[in-house]
């Protein structure tokens, strides 16, 4: 198979879909790898350290897309990538749907097989590869929150660490899940004062034991959300529904019992956010300001850290790259049920059930069309 690594361009998006040690694993499988020049600079990679491994540098995009029979990306395609797209093509990256119509018209009209990476599951029913981003996106979340947080930058003036005789900020994490998780670590690494709230039970338990009580695990309900947010400093958004828009839980409203110049950070913008104040940003104008709260929602947070979230994602995706490249995606999804749980668009059909309950529209299961 012929497999295309095209340069990202969404904004300030310096992570790249492949790295020279998975190149060359295709390239020993007996595939074609074809990287677009200067798509590894992000994170630090060569065009050399790829075509060292076998990988061939083309000089454009456009030819990546036209060539290549499956296109391995980071970010779902943006506006200017759409004609590119070829009728057929394999397009294996996050895609996130849900929010967005637009793509999912291009991808049905093309008859694309759009094979996401954040809809794919394991044996334990978990994401792994949504897992590796989550991680950076939640242990950054509370990281450019305290950022915000100075009055430079329209902040509170809050230190989350206090210092003695005056207390710790406060961070208020809506979601016990991996981004939640990691935000509640570098937040009580930081010194701050952290709660999360959460639905599942069992899940307070395992947090619980996993900070040995040093987080306080809250029960999500709408008075325990308001209560958290008056005393919140920074209030990350960490919830997720595979493949579904996020549940809109902070209304504007709500919004007007925090406390002025706090910050907001909604990981969850990528599916649509669950602030109802929340608009996509980018790394060039991240923040913007709702009745004297400060937002962060940039859709593509760990793009910030290149190197390290570029080596992160393909440890996790290259065994399916190798698999979809190996066997075709009938095979590899008859063999790994998980994989197939990541094929959301085929043959012009929306084939995940979230993605078209999300917008709406038919739903014809990946089974009833090969």
């Amino acid at each position: 198979m012929i497999i295309g690594v095209p340069r990202e361009v969404k904004d300030h998006e310096y992570r790249v879909g492949m790295i020279p040690a998975g190149a060359k694993e295709l390239v020993m499988g007996g595939h074609e790898v074809l990287i677009e020049a200067g798509a590894g600079e992000g994170p630090g990679i060569l065009d050399s350290e790829y075509e060292d491994v076998g990988a061939k540098i083309v000089s454009s995009a456009d030819e990546v897309w036209a060539r290549a029979e499956m296109v391995v990306k980071v970010k779902e395609p943006v506006a200017v990538e759409y004609p590119r797209i070829r009728d057929g093509q394999i397009l294996f990256t996050y895609l996130h749907l849900a929010p967005l119509p637009d793509l999912t018209d291009v991808l049905l009209e093309k008859r694309v097989t759009g094979i996401a990476y954040e809809t794919i599951t394991d044996r334990r029913g978990q994401l792994p590869l949504l897992t590796p981003m989550s991680e950076v996106a939640g242990r950054m979340a509370v990281l450019v929150g305290a950022y915000y947080l100075q009055r430079p930058y329209g902040g509170r003036g809050t230190l989350l660490s206090g210092v003695p005789g005056v207390p710790p900020g406060d961070v208020v994490i809506i979601g016990g899940g991996i981004v939640g998780l990691n935000a509640a670590k570098i937040a009580l690494g930081l010194g701050a004062h952290v709660s999360i709230l959460e639905n599942n039970l069992a899940r307070m338990r395992e947090l619980d034991n996993i900070f040995h009580g040093q987080v306080a695990t809250v029960a999500s309900n709408h008075h325990n959300l308001i209560s958290g947010m008056q005393r919140a400093d920074i209030l990350v958004g960490a919830v997720l529904i595979p493949g579904r828009s996020a549940p809109k839980l902070v209304t504007r409203e709500d919004l007007k019992e925090m406390k002025p110049r706090s910050v907001v950070v909604d990981v969850a913008v990528d599916q649509g956010g669950c602030f109802e104040t929340t608009r996509p940003t980018t790394h060039s104008d991240p923040v913007y300001e709702v009745d004297g709260v400060r937002h962060y929602c940039v859709a593509n947070m760990p793009g910030a850290v290149p190197r390290t979230s570029t080596f992160a994602l393909v440890n996790a995706t290259l065994p399916y790259t190798l698999a979809l490249a190996g066997k075709g995606v009938e095979q590899a999804t008859a063999d790994d049920p998980g994989l197939l749980e990541g094929v959301n668009t085929y043959a012009g059909h929306i084939t995940c059930r979230p993605v078209a309950e999300s917008q709406n529209r038919d739903y014809k299961p990946f089974e009833a069309l090969i």
